[in-house]
């Protein structure tokens, strides 16, 4: 890191010694001191901006899905800042992210930013978080969608097995697993663990509706928005940036679905060093701070976690 205390340094004895040079000055004078002190203040300022920038590192951060839109826009702020770190993000299920991390022991993977707390749940488990980094970032609701003109009779999770095709993520897939909770406790399915609940189990359940199994929410997104589904239930936030393409007939409340948290965590990655680490969490960092709220929450998440 760029530690420009020399500069600092210098920046501070100037200072003193305008103040101290303004010590016995008349007050008709007064004026013109203030203006000679608060041009090294200036100086000061500029150059604890400066102070926390990293130098050149690559974070790599795994994400789910439903977070890549967003995080486009928070890598770029975040650049305006710390323009020497460069933010790569890989993007897909929180479960099949999981996997490839503990495939990978952690190696190669900065940071894991899950759309459900049982993936981060597990790889704390694993011993693959780093000790104090993780946070709960943002909430979300899981909507049931239709493409505009669709003339579908379906309402909301209530009927939406009167639709003739469903797009649905499996049990793997946080937005799969939080659909099937719903429907349970809507009283549509029976079951415990709703990850567990097969996707022809639903389809049985729903009376033996068509379902496209999905890998991932974006899946999900673009089945319904290109018309090749005529419902499907996605997160709130993924119909950003989609809304002359699909129309939401239902955001499902929290009482079905139960909270849907997003948490972050640095992972234990090995091959790191510690400039990559110390940006890592920085960037973390950066992700639970208020500016970034402010991001979330335009592209309609519930930063109320």
């Amino acid at each position: 890191m760029k530690r420009k205390l020399v500069s600092l340094a210098l920046a501070a004895v100037m200072g003193a010694a305008l103040l101290a040079g303004c010590g016995n000055s008349a007050s008709d004078n007064s004026a013109n001191n203030t203006a000679s002190v608060a041009e090294p203040e200036e100086n000061l300022s500029a150059e604890a901006e400066t102070v926390d920038q990293f130098e050149e590192t690559t974070v790599t951060i795994y994400a789910a899905a439903s977070l890549e839109t967003v995080l486009t826009e928070l890598i770029d702020v975040y650049n305006e800042t710390q323009p020497n770190v460069t933010i790569q993000g890989s993007y897909d299920s929180s479960g099949t992210l999981l996997t490839q991390i503990e495939e990978a022991a952690g190696n190669g993977i900065d940071v894991f930013f899950s759309a459900g707390q049982s993936q981060m749940d597990t790889l704390e488990e694993d011993g693959l978080v780093v000790d104090g980094t993780r946070h709960n970032v943002v909430n979300n609701q899981v909507c049931v969608i239709t493409y505009p003109d669709s003339g579908t009779s379906v309402t909301g999770l209530e009927n939406i097995g009167d639709a003739s095709s469903i797009a649905m993520a499996d049990g793997s897939v946080p937005v799969g697993r939080y659909t099937r909770q719903a429907m349970i406790n809507a009283g549509m399915l029976q079951g415990d663990d709703p990850a567990s609940i097969t996707t022809e189990q639903v389809s049985q359940a729903l009376g033996g509706v068509e379902i496209n199994e999905c890998g991932n929410v974006s899946k999900v997104l673009q089945a319904v928005a290109e018309q090749s589904n005529e419902v499907g239930t996605t997160y709130y936030s993924d119909t950003y940036g989609y809304e002359d393409q699909v129309e939401i007939l239902e955001v499902i409340p929290y009482d079905l679905t139960g909270d849907v948290i997003y948490p972050i965590a640095q992972v234990a990655n090995e091959a790191a060093d510690e400039l990559q680490s110390a940006a890592a969490e920085d960037f973390i960092n950066f992700l639970t701070s208020d500016a970034a709220k402010e991001i979330f929450e335009k592209y309609y998440f519930d930063t109320d976690v």
